[in-house]
């Protein structure tokens, strides 16, 4: 399977590199199956940091080797996915045994309702309503570095 990084720049060898940044699945080298999320990440990454160029870097990961690692998956944007998100996002991480955490990512406008439900504008079950019928794309944690040893690099796309 392959999975892609946006950055400002190729990305070869990934690091897990701490970040003060509040992120949905917390620390890690987040990658998607969707090159044009990676695509997205990419060019926002270099307009943020004003230095570099787009990049997407390809890597391949074999789905079994994945199975050997504790993974955590949420298939959709439910409540349990919208808990942990909330518990990173405010700073105060649901849990940091995983070596790898999928599910939705927590774009521009399901980040706004993540928020809202952060702020108490609205309960859980109305933030659920308003998450379910948006197509949110994928993201991938690599949280460990037996989780990163399984990241072969294949090739950095200009984007």
């Amino acid at each position: 399977m392959n999975l892609y990084h946006g950055s400002n720049l190729e990305v070869r060898e990934p690091k897990i590199i701490p970040s003060k940044r509040l992120l949905d699945f917390a620390v890690g080298f987040y990658l998607t199956s969707d090159f044009e999320q990676a695509r997205k990440w990419a060019i926002r990454t270099t307009n943020i940091r004003k230095t570099g160029q787009p990049m997407v870097s390809v890597f391949e990961v074999d789905k079994i080797s994945l199975q050997q690692l504790k993974l955590l998956t949420f298939e959709t944007a439910n409540k349990d996915w919208l808990r942990f998100v909330a518990a990173n996002r405010t700073g105060t991480p649901a849990d940091a045994e995983y070596d790898i955490i999928i599910g939705p990512v927590a774009n521009d406008q399901a980040i706004r309702t993540v928020n809202n439900y952060l702020k108490g504008y609205f309960p859980e079950d109305v933030a659920i309503q308003l998450l379910l019928p948006q197509k949110l794309k994928d993201q991938y944690a690599f949280r460990t570095e037996e989780a990163l040893a399984l990241l072969k690099f294949k090739e950095a796309r200009a984007v």
